[in-house]
């Protein structure tokens, strides 16, 4: 005789399986806009299911990571770096018995805000949005899954869970959102401060990966930097059971050692700082005196110097900073159509014109344009 896996059963497993300290489903802080509890999944699992059937999550298919798409077939994408990022979530989350489901829907969402053409992108936006508060992925997010996007009758946005929206507005970059309603936790889950960290070990190692795919950097640049020593590359090429290693296969394994390297890291020192906080509840979580997730000192050197190799030879190379001022030429071009022209923005944005400031809802509109979309309105204007 068949069961079926009721949401009770679902978050009574949750009970005996996840530590004290994770955050349990039937525990979560609520929705802006309360709703009846669905029979066969929990509330995480359903914040993880509308992410993945949103509009803007289709989107990220078609915008750029780092570099842009149709450069080649196989360069990561913003859609590709997002699952990736999940991947190494729920491998975290797992080992730590947190609550993977959690974890997944925070690194599905966390870049829903990101502009066409990458960081180049945000930064134009950033400058042009100078006199309202400037722009940031992060708020973006936010307003993504709390605005913009429309699937349902009853109320905007998406409707995910506090957990998940404290995930977002608490993503670790250089500009911090402030908000009140997430002022009262010092930090947030500890699934959250999780995709923090596997967003940054996926694009450490898949950016050296797009890098030598694109012939930016050589293997052999790669062999100072710290974080690699142990790896194949300080070694021989020859297998036992394949022969002579090609270039491809070495550096196929470097990115799984490098990836590895920070995962394991993480776990060993996450699990550390936890036990010697006496962290026994989410509370305490909340409340921490310090960051619990994190990298060990001798990984966090190894790891900074790596971000300076990639900002040095990969995000500053001549061919990224050319598609740095396509992407400024396009958008700067775009905003200051819609600024004039209001009218030929969709009939959405007119609408919020009512309501909120003409250079956010331009913002809005560029923002969650793909590379290719915001490249055909621009060469429409000429």
């Amino acid at each position: 005789m068949m069961v079926l896996d009721s949401r009770e059963a679902i978050e009574q497993r949750e009970t005996a399986i996840l530590a004290p300290y994770a955050a349990h489903s039937a525990q979560s802080l609520g929705r802006t806009y309360p709703q009846a509890e669905h029979p066969f999944r929990t509330a995480f699992q359903r914040d993880r299911d509308r992410v993945i059937h949103s509009t803007a999550f289709r989107r990220t298919e078609f915008k750029t990571q780092v570099f842009l798409p149709h450069e080649g077939d196989h360069f990561r994408t913003r859609l590709t770096h997002t699952i990736e990022v999940a991947q190494i979530s729920r491998t975290l989350a797992r080992a730590l018995r947190l609550n993977e489901d959690l974890a997944e829907a925070i690194a599905l969402v966390h870049d829903l805000g990101h502009t066409p053409f990458g960081h180049a992108g945000e930064d134009v936006l950033d400058d042009l949005l100078h006199d309202c508060g400037g722009f940031n992925h992060n708020n973006q997010s936010l307003r993504v899954v709390d605005i913009l996007e429309q699937r349902y009758s009853g109320h905007p946005g998406l409707n995910l869970t506090f957990e998940v929206r404290e995930g977002i507005a608490k993503h670790e970059t250089k500009i911090k959102i402030s908000g009140p309603e997430f002022a009262s936790h010092t930090y947030p889950t500890l699934e959250a401060s999780l995709v923090d960290l596997a967003d940054e070990i996926a694009y450490n190692a898949h950016d050296i990966d797009d890098g030598l795919r694109a012939k930016m950097i050589a293997l052999d640049d790669l062999k100072p930097l710290a974080i690699v020593a142990g790896s194949n590359l300080s070694g021989t090429k020859i297998s036992a059971t394949r022969g002579i290693v090609s270039d491809q296969e070495t550096q196929n394994d470097l990115v799984r050692y490098l990836v590895n390297t920070m995962a394991t890291d993480v776990l060993l020192e996450t699990s550390r700082r936890i036990e010697s906080h006496s962290i026994t509840d989410i509370d305490a979580v909340y409340h921490s005196s310090e960051r619990l997730c994190g990298y060990s000192a001798t990984v966090t050197e190894q790891v900074i110097e790596l971000k300076t190799f990639l900002r040095q030879r990969i995000y500053r190379h001549e061919r990224l900073l050319a598609m740095s001022n396509r992407a400024r030429e396009i958008i700067d071009t775009l905003f200051a159509q819609f600024d004039e022209y209001p009218d030929k923005m969709p009939a959405r944005y007119q609408a919020m014109l009512r309501t909120e400031r003409k250079e956010l809802v331009i913002a809005d509109y560029i923002a969650g344009m793909t590379d290719r979309y915001a490249e055909k309105i621009y060469e429409a204007e000429q």
